[in-house]
Formats: C-alpha cells, sequence, structure tokens
C-alpha cells in the first residue's frame, strides 16, 4: 500500500468529516420548518392531506405500511406489463412475477437487491418510472422515521410525533431531489450515459458483434448513491464504464453513499439541541468505520499463499485498483447502499468478513438515509439502559426515562433481522433447491449464502456473486427477510417514539449517566460489537474466518 492509497483515504475522510455539519444544519432547517412552500402545499392537496395535523405513533405505522403495500403492487404490475408499456426500445419481456415481486419488495424496501441484470431485464420505464421513483420514496421514508423518533426524543407529555406525508414530502422536495439532480449533472459531464436512445449495434475490430446498452443511467445513478438504495442500472454496477467512467465519478459516487447518513447525525444533534453527543454517535460510527476499513485494506495487501500474489486485481477493474475498490465495498456495506465497483466475491476471505460484519451490525456504521441512525440510537438506548443497571438508577435518556416497554421494542428490532438472516442461512444451507445455486462448496459457498441473507435482512442489497438468486426459492425467501428487516425495525421505532413522546421531561441530576462523554462513547462501542460478535461469531467462524485460515494453508474452494 503506496502514500498515495493512504491520502486517498484520508482524502475521503476529511470531506466527510468537513461537510457533515454544513449539510447536517440545512437538513435540520428543513425539518423544523413551520410554514410550508407552495409547491409543497400543492403536492398535499393533491394528495389529499392537512400538512398541519399530526398523527400519532399507530396513525404513522399505517401510512408507513399502506404507502409501502402500494408502491410493491405497483412496481409489480410495471414490471409484469412493461412489454406493453412505451420507452421499451428493445423490446424486453415481461418480467416473472416471482422476480417482479422480488424487485418490488426490495426498492420498496430501500434494499434495492437485484436479482437480474438491468440492460437485459427491464425497460427504460420501469427502471425510470417504476425503480428510480422508489429510490427516492424508500430513502425519504427512511429520514420520516427518523425525524419522528427525534420529535419523540424531544416533545413533552403529547401522543403526536409529526405527519408522515410531510416528512416524506420534505425529505423528497428539498434534499433528495435538489442534490440529485445536481449529481446528476456532475456525472453526466463525466461521461456517465443518460439518454433514451436504442441499444447500439455494432462490430469490433476483430469482426465480432456487439450491442452497447444505453438509458437513462445518470439520474438513478445519483439518487441509487444519495439515498443510500444501492442497486445499478445496468449488470455489473457501478464497475460498468458507463456508471462509473474516471476516478472522479468514482470519487463522487462512493463519497456520496455515506454523506447524507453521516449529515444527519448532525441534524440530531441540532434538533436535540445536543450536539456534544451527536458528535459521539459520530466518532463511534466513523471508528467502527475505520476499523473495518484498516483491516480491510491490510488483507488485501497482504502477499496470497496461494497464488502469491499482493494486491490482487481479481474481480477489480484494473482503472480503479484495490484501494478505491475496498474503500467502496467498505462504505456500500457500512450504509445500506449495496452498490458495488468490484465483484466481493473475489474479496480475501478477511475483507469479505469485514464486509459481512457491518451489515450483521445492523446498518448502524453511518447506515441507511434515516434508517441508519434510527438503528444506532437503539443501540444507544441499549447502552443508557445497561449503564443504569450497573449504578442501580433508572435510566435516563435526553430526559425520557428509559423504562420496560422502550427496552422490549429495542431488542425486537435488534433481534428481528438478526434471527432472519441466521434463519434464513440456516436453511439454505441444507435444502438442495438452496444448495444447487452456488458455485462453490466449503466455506466460501457457506459466505455466499450467508451473504444474500445478511443484506436482504438488514436492507444493503450488494451481492456476494457466485450465487444464482435468480430462482422462486431465492426471489420469495430473500423477499421475506427484506420485509422483516424493514418493517420490524420501523414499527418498534416509532412505538418507542410514541412511547417517549407521552413522557414528561426529567431534568439531569448529579445520578444522571452522562451521554456527551467519551466513556459512553466506549461503552456504546462495546455493546455494538459485543452484541454483534455473541450473535454471528459463530456463522462467520464457519464462513470467512475458516476460509481465511484454509488459504494460509493453500487451499480454495
Amino acid at each position: 500500500m503506496t502514500p498515495k492509497n493512504i491520502f486517498e483515504c484520508l482524502i475521503y475522510l476529511g470531506a466527510l468529516v468537513l461537510l457533515t455539519p454544513i449539510l447536517g444544519s440545512f437538513m435540520a432547517k428543513v425539518f423544523e420548518r413551520k410554514k410550508s412552500g407552495t409547491f409543497e402545499n400543492l403536492i398535499y392537496k393533491i394528495i389529499g392531506t392537512n400538512s398541519k395535523e399530526e398523527m400519532d405513533w399507530r396513525t404513522y405505522s399505517w401510512a408507513v405500511v399502506w404507502f409501502h403495500v402500494l408502491g410493491i403492487i405497483s412496481l409489480v404490475l410495471i414490471q409484469m406489463i412493461q412489454k406493453s408499456l412505451p420507452l421499451n426500445p428493445e423490446s424486453l419481456p415481461n418480467v416473472p412475477w416471482h422476480l417482479a415481486l422480488n424487485t418490488a419488495v426490495s426498492f420498496v424496501t430501500n434494499t434495492n437487491w437485484q436479482a437480474y441484470s438491468g440492460e437485459n431485464t427491464l425497460s427504460y420505464f420501469t427502471q425510470a418510472v417504476g425503480l428510480a421513483v422508489h429510490n427516492f420514496l424508500s430513502a425519504a421514508t427512511g429520514i420520516a422515521v427518523l425525524v419522528a423518533l427525534i420529535r419523540g426524543l424531544t416533545r413533552k407529555t403529547t401522543t403526536q410525533i409529526g405527519n408522515f406525508w410531510v416528512d416524506l414530502t420534505r425529505s423528497t422536495l428539498y434534499i433528495l431531489l435538489p442534490l440529485s439532480i445536481l449529481m446528476t449533472l456532475i456525472l453526466v459531464s463525466q461521461g456517465v450515459v443518460q439518454n433514451f436512445s436504442p441499444y447500439i449495434h455494432s462490430t469490433t475490430l476483430e469482426g465480432v458483434s456487439q450491442i452497447i446498452p444505453m438509458g437513462p443511467a445518470a439520474s438513478q445513478i445519483a439518487i441509487k448513491q444519495l439515498g443510500t438504495n444501492g442497486g445499478g442500472f445496468f449488470g455489473v454496477n457501478s464497475a460498468h464504464p458507463f456508471e462509473n467512467p474516471t476516478p472522479f465519478s468514482n470519487f463522487l459516487e462512493v463519497f456520496a453513499i455515506l454523506i447524507l447518513p453521516a449529515a444527519l447525525v448532525y441534524s440530531f444533534g441540532v434538533m436535540t439541541k445536543n450536539i456534544k453527543h451527536a458528535r459521539i454517535i459520530f466518532t463511534v460510527m466513523l471508528l467502527i468505520f475505520v476499523s473495518c476499513l484498516a483491516i480491510s485494506l491490510w488483507s488485501e495487501y497482504t502477499p496470497n499463499p496461494v497464488n502469491g500474489l499482493t494486491a490482487s486485481l481479481e474481480g477489480k477493474e484494473v482503472c480503479l485498483g484495490v484501494t478505491n475498490s475496498i474503500l467502496w465495498s467498505t462504505a456500500t456495506t457500512a450504509a445500506s447502499n449495496g452498490s458495488v465497483n468490484a465483484m466481493h466475491d473475489s474479496l480475501t476471505p478477511i475483507a469479505g468478513a469485514m464486509a459481512l460484519f457491518q451489515m450483521m451490525l445492523g446498518e448502524i456504521v453511518f447506515g441507511g438515509i434515516g434508517s441508519g441512525l434510527y438503528g444506532m440510537l437503539l443501540f444507544v438506548l441499549m447502552t443508557v439502559f445497561l449503564a443504569g443497571l450497573m449504578v442501580g438508577r433508572t435510566p435516563e435518556y435526553l430526559g425520557k426515562k428509559i423504562e420496560r416497554r422502550e427496552i422490549q421494542m429495542v431488542i425486537l428490532a435488534i433481534l428481528a433481522p438478526s434471527a432472519a438472516v441466521l434463519i434464513g442461512a440456516g436453511i439454505s444451507s441444507v435444502l438442495p433447491i438452496a444448495l444447487s445455486s452456488l458455485s462453490n462448496k466449503g466455506p466460501h459457498g457457506l459466505s455466499q449464502i450467508l451473504y444474500a441473507y445478511t443484506s436482504a435482512a438488514n436492507n444493503n442489497g450488494s451481492a456476494f456473486g457466485g450465487l444464482n438468486v435468480n430462482t422462486i426459492y431465492y426471489n420469495l425467501t430473500l423477499s421475506i427477510a427484506m420485509l422483516i428487516g424493514r418493517f420490524a425495525v420501523i414499527f418498534p421505532v416509532l412505538a418507542i417514539a410514541g412511547s417517549l413522546a407521552e413522557k414528561k421531561y426529567s431534568p439531569p441530576s448529579a445520578g444522571t449517566f452522562s451521554t456527551e462523554t467519551p466513556i459512553f462513547g466506549v461503552l456504546l462501542f462495546g455493546v455494538i460489537i459485543i452484541v454483534g460478535a455473541l450473535t454471528f461469531l459463530p456463522s462467520l467462524s464457519l464462513g470467512p474466518i475458516a476460509e481465511h485460515f484454509l488459504m494460509l494453508q493453500g487451499r480454495t474452494f
């Protein structure tokens, strides 16, 4: 690893730290604004909602449910009749029902798992009107739930936690849409395609026929990165030169993955009037991210005893190199993004384990936009509760007592995705119908299955590769995992928001455990790592860790 490689990583981290408070302050103002704009009011009139009428947590939850249900149904229908819809110059056929369902659930839940190759399966209409629209709406839903939780923490003796439709509209209109338009223009300037032209049929110098795909890629890439959606317009994602043609486009795309989730941490500090606590949370996130990045880089730059190579480029783009590929793999699994610029199946076992581990933590290391922070706040509440038990006091967080109901919801939200991962991977490891999709045996094959369910249940969407998931079995079971990973976290979070909003404010006293000190940061870090280790260390030991030690003996799978 050269000084240039280290400098690239430092530039990335430095830019993230510097821009976080700027963008975070702006987003806090968006969420706290009292008046609605003219265009915003027009949207409320069209959808038939009263922007001044707020909801309790149950009404808010039902709004989220029906919004998701309608989104899934509409997206399934678009795919299953795409042959009859416009903007299909290649006359691509209708999508099979099980793949259409999997893709709809994937994009509506902000997972963006793709069991297909975009240029061979989906028309321009399906990509732009179906997938890209839900890239905005699923990301805005995550932000809306986070804002509702913040209101629960800051409001006193009320049942109201906001209006879902207002939060959804403002997140889309004032944050996601303007930034996506700006990023789209920059990507187009770098050579990312953005058109509705038919595919180009050409002949190479060797006389071989070649089909060059076209399409409105830049606009979808912008929101897929900014909204931590992931996925790709083309099958190989951001390893495709039409999605990611230059070093600058690569930096911009990988930076866009983390900037909004990171900035929301600062927004949380502004909205709760506790910047010091927000900095502690940000520091813990950054520490875990840097640790995983460092371990992954060490593993990739360590000589491989099987082939004798250092920093192997297998599965990576030569123009991007190892460091940019590992930076991306770390960022995309820290956030619930799921886009890739290299094949994770070709990573060293330890680098693959780091990608897995970040997802297994619940996508809380910055995480998905909105969902990453409310997932982290679940661990914060658990840490506060455990600290309270240690000193024999009723735990308090931001002036609200944390009691049995809140902790029950915290445990449910943390355990449900973990159960979906372990149960799904465990069953698939013994069923012949699931094992028939494997391309590798041994621990690497287990890693392929484990990665698929980890990615789905934590709404990440990246694929390890080497596993044929476009089957009825995987399309259905992974869809179930995605729904559990989304709703089994959102509902408890909203229940916590409603419960906390009803409570009185308790001023801090001499016995209150401070959440603004490095000691709390250490405890929070420890709780996260211990919970992740206790839950997933056995499965990691059988997969990538076992593969690493076997690789040292010269064995591959």
